[in-house]
């Protein structure tokens, strides 16, 4: 699974990094490398939704605050 984080100027301010840090340790702490591959992006053109996060053809609005029930409901469910 092909996890795609924005990283362009607005949703770096929103929090990316911390996004992109808490599945990295999400990822790590259920074992699931070999399954979920992450990679960053510039602007997917949803600036006013937050942290954008892509799987697939769908993107998803992830703040800090959010990204482990995110991570339980959108990446464990599809693996």
């Amino acid at each position: 699974m092909k996890v795609t984080i924005c990283i362009g100027s607005s949703c770096h301010i929103k929090g990316s990094r911390q996004v992109v840090e808490q599945l990295q340790y999400l990822i790590r702490q259920k074992n699931v490398e070999d399954k979920v591959e992450l990679g960053g992006t510039f602007c997917m053109g949803k600036c006013q939704m937050g942290v954008c996060v892509g799987i697939d053809d769908e993107v998803f609005s992830v703040t800090p605050d959010t990204v482990d029930d995110f991570f339980e409901k959108q990446i464990l469910t599809r693996i």
